[in-house]
C-alpha cells in the first residue's frame, strides 16, 4: 500500500498541533472515539472500519509535496515543518473487534499517544470509522429484514466518489452482504463479485429473446434475465422461460431479475409463470430502490424473492446520513499518574465520561448479551464473575440497576498497536463478517427490529461515576468562587 498522506485531517489539527509543538508540550494524553445516537432510531450499530484505519496509521506520513504545500501558507514555521517530515504515527491504540455489535457513550477505539499524534489523526480516524459504520449498520438492518437471505450490495454509481464506493463496498460485506457488484472490491477484499445484465445489453438487440439467447451462451452457468425492459409479464416472463428452457435441456438453472414496479405482486405472477413452465429451481431477484422496510413488508407479506440488489439505500446510509461519532479527550498522562479530564455542556448528552476507561460486556450463562458497562481500566474495577454490582445510568443521575454475574464479563477494548508497533494480524474479512453475524445472534431480537426496539443498558461502574460526579463538583465549586 501507498503511504497515507498525514494532511486528511482538519486544518485545525495542524494549527494545535503546531502550539503544541511550539509550547514543547511533551505530555501524553488518551483519547476515545465513540458515537451518540443510534442512527435510524435503531436499537444497535455495528463497529467498522478498524481494518482500513490500522493499514492507513501504518503508513501515515507528510509527503514533501504535503510539506511544501504546508509551507506555502504562511501559517507554519520552518521548525514545525521539518518536524513533520519525520512524523508517524507512534501511539498505541485499544479498539473493540471489527464487527462487534456497538451502542452510543461507549469507547470503540482508545488512542494513546503526544498531544500532536493523537490530535492529527483525529479526522482520518472519524472520517474512517463513521462512514464504514454506518454502512455496516445499514446493511445489517437490511439484512435482518430479510431474514438472512441474500444481500447484493448494488451501490457503487450511487455512492459518494471512488473511496466511497470501496469502503462502502467492504462495509457492507462486514454488515450482511453477500456480494459486490464493484469489481475493484471484489479485487482489494476478496468479496464475491456479482452482477446481472443492463437494459442496455437487451435493447441493443432487435429481439428480447436474443438478447437472453446471447447471455446465456456466454454465461450457461450464471445467467439472470432482466425482465422489465419492455414489459414484464407480457413478454419478458414469457422470453426468459423461453431461454431458460433451452438451458434447462443443457442442465442449467437461471434466474430473472425485477428491477420496476410492484414487486410483491409481479414476484408472484413471475413465480407462478416459472412454476407452470416446469422451471420450479429457476430464482428471482429484485432491486429497485430498496430498503430495510420494503424489503421486511415482502418478506412479510410472502414475496416469492430469493435475493435482493440493494443500492443507493444501502451505499449513502439512506434517511441517516452520518454516522454520529465523535474523538474527545478522556486523560492527560504524566509519568506517574493519569489525569481524567471531561468535556462539560449544558446538554447533558454532550458531557463526556473522564478516564482511561475499558468496556465489558456482560453476558447471561446462555451467553446472550445483557449489558455493557463502561469502568475504569485498572485492576480495581473489573466486574468479576459470581459478584453483585450496582451499574449506573452515565449520565450520572439516578437510573441504575443491580446485577449478580452469573455469565461471562468481557472486556471489548483490545489493544492494537503498542508504540507504533502492530500487535497481530487483522483478520481477512470473512472472518469479520462471521463475527458480526455471531455478534448479531447473541442479541434478544428485540434490540433488533426495526420499530420501537428496546434500548440496550449501557452502564457505569460505581468507581467510574463517582470520578464524574467528583470532576463536575469540582467544577461546579470553581464557577461559584
Amino acid at each position: 500500500m501507498t503511504n497515507t498522506s498525514a494532511l486528511f485531517t482538519d486544518f485545525y489539527s495542524l494549527t494545535m498541533a503546531q502550539g503544541y509543538w511550539k509550547n514543547n508540550r511533551q505530555e501524553r494524553a488518551v483519547f476515545e472515539m465513540f458515537f451518540r445516537h443510534q442512527p435510524y432510531g435503531g436499537g444497535y450499530s455495528m463497529f467498522a472500519g478498524l481494518g482500513t484505519l490500522l493499514e492507513k496509521l501504518n503508513h501515515l506520513s507528510f509527503s514533501s509535496d504535503d510539506i511544501n504545500y504546508l509551507e506555502g501558507l504562511d501559517v507554519f514555521e520552518k521548525g514545525f515543518t521539518d518536524y513533520l517530515k519525520t512524523f508517524r504515527f507512534n501511539g498505541t491504540l485499544w479498539a473493540m473487534d471489527e464487527g462487534t455489535v456497538v451502542f452510543p457513550h461507549e469507547p470503540l477505539i482508545r488512542v494513546e499517544g503526544n498531544l500532536i499524534e493523537c490530535q492529527i489523526i483525529e479526522g482520518l480516524l472519524l472520517n474512517i470509522v463513521n462512514f464504514q459504520s454506518l454502512i455496516a449498520t445499514k446493511t445489517c438492518r437490511l439484512w435482518l429484514a430479510s431474514k438472512k437471505g441474500k444481500i447484493m450490495e448494488f451501490g457503487l454509481r450511487r455512492a459518494q466518489g471512488p473511496d466511497g464506493a470501496i469502503s462502502a463496498s467492504r462495509a457492507s460485506f462486514i454488515g450482511g452482504a453477500c456480494g459486490t457488484s464493484n469489481a475493484a472490491a471484489g479485487k482489494i477484499f476478496g468479496i464475491p463479485v456479482m452482477g446481472t445484465m443492463a437494459h442496455s445489453w437487451i435493447m441493443s438487440f432487435d429481439d428480447e429473446e436474443k438478447a437472453f439467447d446471447a447471455y446465456a451462451a456466454l454465461y450457461p452457468d450464471r445467467s439472470i434475465f432482466l425482465i422489465d425492459t419492455y414489459d414484464t409479464l407480457k413478454t419478458g416472463i414469457k422470453n426468459a422461460i423461453k431461454s431458460g428452457k433451452k438451458l434447462a435441456l443443457q442442465g442449467k438453472n437461471f434466474g430473472v431479475r425485477l428491477d420496476s414496479g410492484d414487486i410483491q405482486y409481479l414476484s408472484a405472477e413471475v413465480r407462478k409463470q416459472l412454476d407452470m413452465a416446469g422451471l420450479t429451481d429457476a430464482y428471482i431477484t429484485v432491486s429497485n430502490d430498496l430498503d430495510e422496510h420494503i424489503i421486511e413488508t415482502l418478506v412479510k407479506e410472502g414475496a416469492p424473492v430469493d435475493s435482493w440488489g440493494v443500492g443507493t439505500r444501502m451505499v449513502t446510509g439512506g434517511q441517516a446520513s452520518a454516522f454520529t461519532g465523535v474523538y474527545k479527550m478522556a486523560a492527560i498522562l504524566s509519568e506517574n499518574s493519569r489525569k481524567p479530564v471531561m468535556k462539560f455542556s449544558d446538554n447533558p448528552d454532550k458531557t463526556t465520561n473522564p478516564g482511561v476507561k475499558q468496556v465489558w460486556r456482560i453476558r447471561d450463562k446462555s451467553g446472550s448479551a445483557i449489558a455493557d458497562v463502561l469502568g475504569i481500566d485498572d485492576d480495581t474495577d473489573i466486574p468479576k464473575e459470581g459478584q453483585r454490582y450496582c451499574f449506573w445510568h452515565p449520565s450520572s443521575d439516578y437510573r441504575h440497576f443491580y446485577h449478580t454475574i452469573e455469565g461471562s464479563a468481557e472486556p471489548l477494548l483490545k489493544k492494537r498497536i503498542d508504540c507504533g508497533s502492530f500487535t497481530g494480524v487483522q483478520p481477512p474479512l470473512p472472518e469479520i463478517k462471521a463475527h458480526a453475524a455471531s455478534d448479531l445472534d447473541s442479541f434478544d431480537s428485540t434490540y433488533k427490529r426495526l420499530l420501537n426496539p428496546h434500548v440496550y443498558k449501557i452502564s457505569v461502574t460505581e468507581k467510574l461515576r463517582s470520578l464524574k460526579l467528583e470532576l463536575i463538583q469540582k467544577h461546579l465549586g470553581s464557577r461559584h468562587n
